[in-house]
């Protein structure tokens, strides 16, 4: 089956779900405070309820996995969240709020436990792993993109307050892309008859596998601290303008959005162990510049954190398709979808422990985070880079199996 038949539909439906949920990203909170007049601490731990709630999801579809299509598995989730975000306009209470952001985190979880797995399915027997690394790599930039620039609209959602009809059309986005994915062909090889080969105790003997997972959650930290940490280390700790914020952080998903296909290509003489390496290595440099950021003079400022935002950058480009791409290639063919389902939790864990990880060492000092994280990061770093042997032997025998 041509790839371009199936990859093509696939990528129009991730673009669309993004655009819809960039969309929404910004009216995440404001929707239940202004529309449904909850206060703003009642929101944050509703939704934070319903975050923890659909933390099970992963380990159930790693469970299932062998018996449903990774794709019918994608399309399914498009479905709930399209049913949740309909259902908003009737979440006026406290238990409305919270059944509606459980259904729709639930279906996030089933959408990111399933979607790599068919992403991995596109591959063929013997496939060269460049092609194999850009494939991810289209993927992460499609989904930089689409989000990048429905959070830019949603700036204009927030200031006219058009908060229902975005909600409307976030429900719409969802069910828009589910019908896209119908138009993706079929794998039409059968399914397996009974248990899937294995189980959750084979892979929790699974020693590299599951030290891939702990690295993972460290580099993820790293990708998601910036959001959190950035703004209020700039307003708060440094003589930097306010306005800076936007636009240092608009750079940055630009460069996500436009780059990872050049870096896959800068890469490519590494082994995969030995680039995500190579991305722990930038993010401990980009954790440091920016923890000496208080000792540098306020004209200077500017130019500094725009050169530190470039090893950030640099290190997100190589890590996104990398990882994702050694995640598949690493686990055992017969427990792939299991796998990659429970690779899942390193953003699941990275996006419940950056606020708190950021908070309390912020208290000691600005700079302390930026320390712990630099510190955390190399421990990761050095033992990706001691991983570089096992792993590297999975994928050369996994090179002849079929993915998905």
């Amino acid at each position: 089956m041509p790839e371009r038949r199936r990859l093509v539909p696939l990528a129009c439906a991730l673009a669309v779900d993004m655009f819809g949920s960039g969309l929404f990203l910004p009216v995440s909170l404001l929707y239940f405070t202004e529309v449904a007049g909850l206060s703003l601490g009642t929101v944050g731990l509703l939704l934070s309820a319903a975050a923890v709630a659909s933390l099970p999801v992963p380990l159930l579809v790693g469970q299932v996995a062998h018996r449903f299509r990774p794709l019918d598995r994608v399309i399914v989730a498009q479905v709930v969240q399209g049913a949740a975000f309909a259902a908003y306009g009737w979440a006026d209470s406290t238990a409305g709020v919270l059944t509606v952001a459980v259904l729709a985190s639930v279906g996030q979880r089933l959408f990111w436990s399933s979607f790599f797995s068919v992403v991995a399915g596109l591959a063929g027997p013997g496939e060269d792993r460049q092609r194999t690394d850009r494939r991810y790599a289209l993927t992460g930039m499609i989904q930089m993109a689409s989000t990048g620039a429905g959070t830019l609209l949603g700036g204009l959602v927030v200031a006219y307050g058009w908060y229902q009809p975005v909600v409307v059309f976030n429900a719409a986005t969802f069910l828009l892309s589910g019908a896209l994915l119908l138009v993706v062909p079929r794998d039409r090889r059968a399914l397996p008859e009974g248990p899937a080969p294995g189980g959750y105790r084979t892979m929790l003997r699974d020693r590299p596998y599951l030290l891939l997972i702990a690295v993972n959650s460290v580099f993820a930290l790293c990708s998601v601290f910036i959001g959190i940490a950035l703004p209020v280390y700039l307003i708060e700790a440094l003589p930097a303008p306010d306005w800076l914020v936007g636009p240092l952080l608009a750079a940055n998903t630009v460069l996500l959005a436009s780059g990872q296909a050049l870096a896959v290509r800068l890469v490519r003489p590494l082994s995969r162990p030995r680039g995500l390496a190579l991305a722990g290595v930038l993010w401990v440099v980009w954790a440091l510049l920016y923890a000496a950021a208080v000792r540098v003079p306020a004209a200077a400022l500017v130019p500094y954190l725009l050169v530190g935002l470039i090893f950030f950058a640099a290190a997100d480009l190589v890590h996104a398709p990398l990882s994702n791409a050694l995640s598949a290639a690493a686990a055992p063919p017969g427990q792939r979808d299991r796998y990659l389902a429970v690779y899942q939790y390193c953003f699941a864990f990275a996006s419940i422990l950056a606020p708190a990880f950021f908070t309390t060492l912020y208290a000691r000092g600005p700079a302390v985070p930026w320390l712990a994280l630099a510190v955390v990061t190399a421990v990761a770093t050095v033992v990706v880079h001691a991983l570089n042997g096992p792993l590297t032997a999975r994928e050369d025998a996994g090179r002849g199996t079929p993915v998905g």
